[in-house]
């Protein structure tokens, strides 16, 4: 599903597995990156999905991970198996994808267990830029869902945009979550004011006012 020029919808409800939160590409020129990487259970038609927009496995730079949870994080191995990607995460949350925590990931929700991987780039403090080709993807760190999420901001054809998964929640003490954090990086997260909101289960709101409402929503909940 194309978002923008430089920007799809690989993964998620109708692209892959059922269970998949959804997955972003963004493509400058020659470069590439993708944001999460669902379950694991439908490599082969996210990466068909990869090809299909023209991006050959080698482009694939980055997979920036939003979070440690399971629907995002299963299939991260893999897809850096697959192109030689470089994974991408916040020093909050990667441990528990290093040693494969089945319960701070959510893995046991889903019956299924997290083999170990190595995280390759880790993201240190509130804000990092990470360069894609000459372009800059913005990695801030909003905590609250879990430990270590992390929204990325890129502007694309003119406008903002967020990927912002599982601004939704849900909160739950295994996942070590925060409410009064998830409180503030909400408010942080609407403070960007962007034209494009790209979520992990809701899917794509376009324009400020729709992508500021869901936001907002969870604020007053």
């Amino acid at each position: 599903m194309k978002i923008t020029r430089e920007i799809y919808q690989v993964a998620g409800e109708g692209l892959s597995a059922a269970e998949d939160a959804a997955a972003y590409l963004i493509v400058f020129g020659t470069h590439a990156a993708m944001v999460d990487a669902g379950c694991g259970w439908s490599v082969d038609r996210i990466y068909g999905n990869i090809l299909e927009c023209g991006v050959s496995g080698e482009q694939l730079e980055y997979l920036l991970l939003t979070h440690c949870h399971f629907d995002h994080t299963g299939g991260a191995d893999a897809i850096r198996r697959r192109t030689g990607c470089k994974i991408v995460a916040h020093a909050l949350d990667a441990p528990f994808l290093e040693r494969g925590d089945g319960e701070v990931t959510a893995a046991g929700w889903y019956g299924a267990s997290l083999k170990p991987f190595p995280v390759d780039v880790v993201l240190e403090g509130e804000e990092e830029e990470i360069l894609l080709g000459e372009r800059s993807i913005r990695a801030i760190h909003t905590p609250g869902h879990s430990p270590g999420s992390v929204v990325y901001l890129v502007e694309s054809d003119g406008k903002k945009v967020l990927f912002g998964q599982d601004i939704h929640g849900p909160l739950h003490a295994s996942l070590l979550s925060d409410r009064g954090k998830y409180l503030r990086s909400l408010e942080s997260i609407l403070s960007l004011e962007p034209d494009i909101l790209c979520e992990g289960h809701y899917g794509v709101f376009q324009g400020k006012k729709r992508s500021a409402d869901f936001i907002r929503q969870f604020l007053n909940d």
